[in-house]
């Protein structure tokens, strides 16, 4: 989906370096790995996994009447009691905060793993994302509108990887067939790449082949997080569709035999579900995270629906797997557009300006970005994605799909 890019000889990441150096990759200590926290370390600890607690969705609801506040107000929608107990699984994980890749997904649904990193010399980044019912595929949605209810999302998966290298760039996202997809509590494959929690760990064994021009991947990532995180939210009113980290903060550890790549460095995990296409309610999304000083993670969701009601997550994640809430600036920052015409938002501290350092991927509905911002009083490099879904739908950009999400049936 991105556009060729000029190379650039320095760092992605400015003074990455610096900001990692004091957590050496070599100590993993993996045998300090903590499980869930079941709160978000304001109150006391209960036994139930928390689903929101005191970190509540703010909803911005224009024109709304008065009354009770609908699923993306300040209480769980969806699949969860707004006491903070899971009901059944979701969001992608098990009770104890691992991930699990048996979920049930429904006729167009959708889930996904998504994992992203940026090395600690600040040269190279990554991400990966693990799709059951490939949101983005041409495949699913026209078999969703020919099949409906009998559509079935496992015949629609696929490991999208973008790699952001020095001359190693490289995209694959390849869609597969149930044939090729093999699910279970602990284990996902789809054709030959695999994804397994190995206990400690999520290993990604990438064994793909990039588009426009055919490059092999292939090599083994791990990703070690420093705690497991309960926090999951919808991201819209009907609680339809939700979100949650598993692990916002973590390492990585990189070893790639196509193309000779190895590194060690910072990385987030998280997951997506929603119970329908994300067509259906979605006008735009801003999203990004940022490595704090202190080790955490600071994301923040701006979400604008088709009914212009707004959905605003601002979460800082800690290395206990702990999170608050806090305010995001009321004002979006309009960052300048992609060439595709992309308007790029984000919700920095007031009175600052951002700048997008680089563009990673420019797409027709979607970009991907690094931006220097300021967030809680801190210079931050940040993650930044924005997905306009109206554009996913029209029958331009479906017919334009097909070359960059190939599909081996």
């Amino acid at each position: 989906m991105s556009g060729a890019k000029p190379q650039t000889a320095g760092p992605l990441w400015p003074d990455a370096g610096l900001e990692f150096s004091h957590s050496p990759f070599s100590h993993h200590q993996p045998e300090r790995l903590q499980p869930a926290v079941p709160g978000h370390g304001r109150g006391s600890v209960r036994a139930s996994i928390a689903r929101l607690d005191d970190a509540f969705s703010k909803a911005e609801l224009g024109q709304q009447a008065a009354g009770a506040v609908p699923g993306g107000g300040q209480r769980a929608p969806g699949t969860g009691r707004a006491d903070g107990g899971a009901v059944g699984p979701t969001g992608g994980r098990h009770r104890d905060g691992t991930p699990r890749f048996d979920q049930t997904v429904g006729p167009g649904a959708y889930l996904w793993w998504y994992v992203d990193a940026i090395s600690d010399d600040g040269q190279h980044a990554l991400s990966i994302i693990a799709f059951v019912g490939s949101v983005f595929s041409p495949y699913y949605a026209s078999a969703f509108k020919s099949q409906g209810a009998s559509v079935q999302p496992d015949n629609h998966c696929a490991i999208n990887v973008a790699l952001y290298s020095p001359g190693q760039r490289r995209w694959t996202m390849t869609e597969r067939g149930r044939s090729s997809v093999e699910r279970s509590a602990d284990h996902l494959r789809v054709g030959p790449s695999h994804l397994a929690w190995r206990g400690d760990h999520l290993e990604i064994d990438l064994n793909e082949i990039s588009v426009p021009i055919p490059q092999r991947v292939r090599g083994t990532v791990r990703v070690y997080p420093q705690a497991l995180c309960s926090y999951s939210n919808a991201l819209d009113n009907a609680g339809r569709h939700r979100w949650g980290p598993i692990a916002p903060c973590a390492r990585i550890e990189v070893d790639l035999a196509k193309p000779g790549l190895r590194w060690q460095g910072n990385a987030y995990l998280d997951s997506n579900e929603g119970d329908e296409p994300v067509t259906v309610p979605f006008k735009t999304w801003d999203w990004s995270r940022a490595r704090m000083a202190d080790g955490s993670t600071a994301v923040i969701y701006d979400v604008t629906q088709l009914n212009g009601a707004r959905t605003l997550l601002a979460e800082r994640f800690n290395p206990d797997g702990s999170w608050q809430s806090f305010e995001a600036s009321p004002k979006r920052e309009v960052l300048p557009s992609t060439l595709w015409r992309i308007d790029r938002g984000i919700r920095a501290d007031a009175g600052t300006t951002s700048q997008v350092t680089e563009t990673l991927e420019d797409t027709p509905f979607y970009a991907r970005s690094l931006l220097q911002s300021q967030l809680l009083g801190e210079q931050v490099i940040a993650v930044h994605e924005t997905l306009q879904p109206q554009r996913l739908a029209s029958r331009a950009v479906q017919m334009m799909l097909p070359f960059r999400m190939p599909r081996r049936a």
